[in-house]
């Protein structure tokens, strides 16, 4: 089933001799439940697609859909209720809250939304996470490896349409890479979560279902690696 589609992406900053066309014209879509990896040199257009993808970033032209509503026919306050329930949004230098310990960092999402926290997912996810006895610890207590599986907790915990990840083992050594990488993997099929992950890593890209590669704002290859789950 369709769950993304992306039609005529556009985005440009800056007008005249200073124009930075970012994507152009870019069109694919994604099914549900896919792990799709998205490569790319720096520069190419990757985080912007990304942004755009889970409404930080509005496109100069060109739509996208998600469950088949038009993100961008949304306003504001809309659009940042579509980011707290249908986005997870996971970067590579973790951005959680100092002041605030593991449990609150990974419910913030749902809190932030006025919504009661499901105690069982939120077990389960620490369970899986491996962050079971450290519910109380603060960011600078865990490793680096330890505060980005708090950024997965926190990107899963609202049960998102779909979960972005921009280069989410960039600041990680071989090992933790693997093993968060093993995570989102692991979510992505327990869940059944559509999952989406920039990186310039080609390992970790060959584990997706499918490449997608962008040079100069521009699809230059989508190649499907292994037949996405129904």
């Amino acid at each position: 089933m369709e769950l993304l589609k992306i039609q005529d992406l556009t985005k440009i900053y800056g007008s005249g001799e200073n124009e930075v066309r970012a994507l152009d014209g870019v069109s694919f879509s994604v099914e549900q439940g896919e792990f799709l990896a998205i490569i790319g040199p720096s520069g190419s257009g990757k985080s912007t697609l990304l942004h755009i993808l889970g409404g930080v970033d509005r496109p100069t032209s060109g739509t996208v859909w998600l469950n088949g509503q038009d993100v961008y026919a949304q306003d504001e306050e809309q659009l940042a209720i579509f980011r707290r329930r249908q986005v997870g949004l996971i970067y590579q230098f973790y951005n959680l809250i100092p002041v605030l310990n593991v449990v609150e960092n990974l419910t913030l999402p749902v809190l932030m939304d006025g919504r009661e926290v499901n105690q069982e997912r939120l077990r389960e996810l620490l369970d899986t996470l491996g962050l079971a006895g450290r519910q109380n610890n603060l960011p600078n207590q865990l490793s680096g490896g330890q505060q980005q599986r708090v950024s997965i907790g926190r990107a899963l915990m609202n049960a998102p349409a779909v979960v972005l990840a921009d280069e989410p083992t960039g600041n990680l050594d071989s090992k933790n890479s693997q093993e968060i990488m093993e995570l989102l993997r692991e979510s992505n099929v327990k869940y059944h979560q559509t999952l989406i992950v920039i990186t310039h890593d080609e390992n970790i890209a060959l584990q997706a279902d499918r490449i997608l590669a962008i040079e100069d704002g521009r699809i230059a290859r989508d190649e499907r690696i292994r037949r996405a789950r129904a």
